[in-house]
């Protein structure tokens, strides 16, 4: 039986994260009610003219400095020719000749490895519509929103194998967005979103296969799965001696099945030439050094930084770096506490644990830093125990509560009151004889035990180490 090899290339669109659109000055905020971030510009009105956010070309450059690209100095746009319902003017402005950056490559890791994935190009380009399809009353409506925002497309090399070195690349390319704040990279809200090339041919062969990209996919589960299904629709092709068609298919996650969208275009398709209403830009050697000098601290040196400042194990330091959002509340909340084993504990501990409760991602964390420190200062002075800060963080991960003001309308905190903790203990220590037995025969775990009933008696508000004193002292007595 013949072996078979896939072979993947990614188009990568990024929605970068400046406050207006790329040609014009309309808000690109996420959510707006529909058609209301819009002016002749963004919506091609006859007669309008671009004009060009500076802020665009730095993002560009600084992910291209990032990802290893050179910086293509004298670059321009070009205009291409289309027709969709969600494009207003009928072509997008674009970069085809002399994109912004090229040539560049990151490293990823997989379970055979370190491989390095090569970039192609990345050119700037301007967002289209939104399409929303009404299935109740069969129609389908545009919201132009979206129309005009600045997006970067990272095009790789076809160095891919696996969905797993996918997923990878596209993890890696997201933290270094991230990190750089370019983008917050959501794929929820399509702020990244990823087209697949894909092919297969027979193992040890030199030419690629036919193609087929496959769009609407919006999430890395969606992009294993089409792949996966992507690869065995066309080994069954070529298995039953048929042809695979050069052609865009769309995925449908609910179904996973893809279908045909229409046959794959190339570049002459479009009819591409120079837009004639955008002078070139022109990068100076001191511009392009400005920008080099604003690239922030990336993963890799944080994580050895940890380490060495912080004294972190490796593991912490690895998973809380993964993510810009949970280093950067790391950071801020040991500025405050001074106590970074203690930040890191619960990062590593409740806050992955209610993540993984909720389904939810790292990036989509959102309480302060300050209230976590805080939180921390509560317990290191010892206003409340453990079991009662797990309560308080629940809180503070979902509202991102005041522990302080949380814990006083609450009445949470510790009794320090020694007689009233130590007529609590005599009375467990009368009710529970068996364990003090046990204690006495040397079975120190009872002890366990009976601080439990303790705190349970107390209603979680007692002081764990004054607990503990109080039932040794009074064992010791009997």
């Amino acid at each position: 039986m013949k072996q078979y090899e896939t072979v993947i290339g990614l188009e990568v669109h990024v929605e970068l994260a400046t406050k207006t659109k790329i040609f014009c000055s309309c808000s690109t905020e996420f959510g707006g009610a529909p058609n209301t971030h819009t002016c002749p510009v963004c919506t091609g009105m006859p007669g309008s003219l671009p004009v060009l956010n500076k802020q665009v070309v730095e993002y560009a450059m600084a992910v291209g400095l990032a990802t290893n690209c050179k910086i293509t100095q004298y670059c321009k746009f070009d205009r291409k020719n289309y027709f969709y319902p969600d494009n207003p003017q009928n072509y997008q402005i674009s970069q085809l000749y002399l994109p912004i950056c090229r040539d560049g490559k990151v490293e990823i890791q997989t379970e055979n490895g370190t491989k390095t994935i090569g970039i192609h190009e990345i050119h700037m380009e301007e967002d289209a519509g939104k399409l929303i399809h009404d299935e109740w009353s069969d129609c389908s409506l545009v919201d132009f929103n979206r129309s005009g925002v600045p997006l970067i497309e990272i095009v790789s090399e076809p160095d891919m194998r696996s969905a797993e070195e996918v997923i990878a690349y596209l993890e890696k390319l997201r933290m270094i967005i991230q990190y750089l704040g370019a983008s917050d990279c959501k794929l929820n809200e399509g702020s990244m979103r990823a087209d697949v090339n894909l092919s297969i041919r027979e193992v040890g062969a030199e030419t690629f296969g036919t193609r087929t990209e496959m769009k609407n996919l919006n999430s890395f589960k969606a992009i294993a799965r089409a792949i996966e299904n992507e690869t065995e629709r066309q080994i069954d092709l070529l298995e039953a001696g048929k042809e695979v068609i050069q052609e865009t298919r769309r995925w449908d996650d609910n179904k996973e099945y893809s279908y045909a969208m229409r046959s794959k275009e190339d570049a002459q398709d479009y009819r591409y030439f120079p837009e004639p209403d955008l002078v070139p830009i022109v990068i100076s050697d001191e511009w392009l050094e400005e920008v080099r000098q604003r690239q922030p601290e990336f993963r890799d040196e944080k994580k050895a930084r940890y380490v060495s400042e912080f004294k972190l194990p490796e593991y912490d330091a690895d998973i809380i770096t993964q993510y810009k959002k949970m280093a950067d509340i790391f950071e801020k909340a040991t500025e405050i506490c001074k106590n970074p084993k203690k930040v890191s504990n619960y990062l590593m501990g409740e806050t992955m644990r209610l993540l993984k409760e909720k389904s939810m991602d790292p990036d989509e964390l959102t309480f302060s830093p300050e209230n976590l420190a805080k939180l921390i200062g509560l317990v290191d002075k010892g206003v409340i125990n453990g079991n009662t800060a797990k309560e308080v963080f629940a809180q503070i991960f979902e509202n991102d509560t005041d522990p302080e003001v949380y814990v006083e309308e609450h009445g949470l905190k510790m009794d320090q009151d020694e007689d009233g903790l130590k007529k609590i203990v005599e009375e467990v220590v009368a009710a529970n004889p068996q364990s003090v037995e046990d204690y006495k025969n040397g079975k120190e775990k009872a002890i366990g035990f009976l601080v439990g009933q303790v705190m349970r008696a107390s209603r979680g508000k007692a002081n764990p180490g004054m607990v503990n004193q109080l039932l040794k002292e009074t064992l010791s007595n009997m």
